[in-house]
């Protein structure tokens, strides 16, 4: 996976997650809230027919307001069908329904979307709530890992990203056994048995590069899990001529032992690495706040946090990695004044978009007008690109993420090269300058 690719999963992911806290949150007006999920084998005409039924149905509702509330999330979602022809390649997922809004005011809300990876389960539901729980499956190991099972018998190449496996290629092959016969013949055999160990070592080495750097430049997974039940294993990730050193360095340890090869065997495997999976995006993030606390205990001058810094050093192209907390709750305002027609672009958090001193002109007691009001991340997302910067979501589950939200403010960036943050402050000429300076 290109790291372009990566980052942009990254970003679905984080909508997907922003998604399911809101949808978690709504609730329907009655039992009007329909969840209708498709995998891509399903066909949109039969989903429709299925629909045009449950209307039928649901026409018997007795309580009128639930009825026509049903009616019209089920006539909302055949709409939202007829802009397909057939089921998107991953897959498609529908959110219809009258839900109740903070200030208890009804609200249609209609949400369809391709997710970004295959969904595999499909689901249709009218209740009073969304029902969001197999969206989990796309929040959770998004990242596709490479399994490489090599014995005796052959070897077996495959993928695994989240609950989706898939097998890549198999081989089998015919090994020589150690045998007592040969008499004056034995160090012959023995040297034939040896140079064919080799080969299959060698051959096993050439085919994962095959599979999991087809484009010969970087490899298509995340990492890769290498088990075997014979020392094969250890016989080709420790010989750099045999294997390559794109894939020796996303090896994950520990090598397996496993009782079996081939299909059974990567099966077996899949269960033994699926809490070293799991760790592996935790200690990622643990790696990138821990460069990002180096940088600050050396005082290199190469780093910025605080929402105004790390804007100033995004303006500058000197921010790298903008390092961003998934939950961050600041909103960014453009305030402009209706007489002098200025704008000015304010980042406040939720209590100082309350303060009314906010939207008056200090001067002259003007009333400012706010011509965009929307969430920082909302805006960052769709923006990052335009400052040649890399964006990271970090979470506050480890001990190092949660100093970073803590003791940083939750936004931070790893700096290409050092910024005088203070020389990027503008002058401020209300001051008059006093004669005395050029006496």
């Amino acid at each position: 996976m290109s790291e372009q690719t990566a980052e942009d999963r990254q970003i679905e992911q984080w909508k997907v997650k922003r998604l399911v806290k809101m949808l978690d949150a709504a609730r329907g007006n009655g039992t009007s809230a329909i969840t209708l999920i498709l995998n891509s084998k399903q066909d949109i005409n039969l989903t429709n027919k299925m629909l045009t039924e449950e209307y039928g149905t649901a026409s018997c509702i007795k309580s009128r307001v639930n009825r026509l509330s049903v009616l019209s999330a089920i006539t909302s979602t055949q709409q939202r069908l007829k802009k397909y022809n057939r089921t998107p390649p991953n897959g498609l997922i529908i959110f219809c329904g009258e839900v109740l809004t903070e200030d208890n005011k009804e609200k249609k809300l209609t949400i369809d979307f391709e997710p970004f990876k295959p969904i595999n389960t499909s689901m249709y539901l009218c209740d009073s709530k969304f029902h969001t729980e197999p969206l989990a499956e796309l929040m959770e190991d998004d990242d596709k890992f490479g399994f490489l099972i090599m014995d005796g018998n052959g070897s077996l190449f495959g993928t695994v990203q989240g609950n989706h496996r898939e097998i890549l290629h198999k081989f089998t092959v015919d090994l020589p056994k150690k045998h007592g016969r040969g008499g004056q013949s034995a160090l012959r055999f023995a040297r034939l048995r040896l140079e064919k160990r080799h080969n299959y070592v060698r051959k096993v080495g050439e085919t994962a590069t095959q599979m999991f750097i087809p484009n010969g430049e970087t490899p298509n997974i995340k990492g890769l899990i290498v088990a075997g039940s014979a020392e094969f294993k250890q016989d080709l990730t420790t010989n750099t001529d045999l294997f390559d050193q794109r894939l020796a360095a996303i090896v994950i340890p520990p090598l397996l032992d496993i009782s079996y090869g081939g299909e059974a065997g990567f099966n077996q495997a899949i269960e033994l690495s699926a809490e070293t999976l799991r760790n592996v995006k935790f200690v990622q993030e643990k790696k990138l706040v821990t460069k990002f606390l180096d940088e600050v205990a050396t005082d290199s001058g190469r780093y910025c946090f605080g929402i105004k810094d790390t804007m100033q050093g995004l303006e500058a192209g000197a921010v790298e990695t903008l390092i961003i907390w998934e939950q961050l709750d600041i909103k960014r305002l453009v305030i402009r004044n209706p007489h002098t027609d200025t704008e000015e672009v304010k980042y406040v958090t939720p209590e100082q978009e309350k303060d009314p001193k906010l939207y008056v002109d200090k001067e002259t007691n003007v009333e400012l007008n706010v011509t965009e009001n929307e969430a920082f991340l909302d805006w960052i997302v769709v923006n990052y690109k335009n400052f040649g910067t890399k964006l990271e979501f970090i979470s506050d589950r480890s001990q190092e993420g949660n100093q970073f939200v803590k003791g940083f403010g939750g936004i931070g960036g790893l700096m290409r090269y050092q910024l005088e943050f203070d020389m990027l402050e503008e002058p401020d000429f209300a001051e008059a300058d006093s004669d005395d300076d050029f006496m």
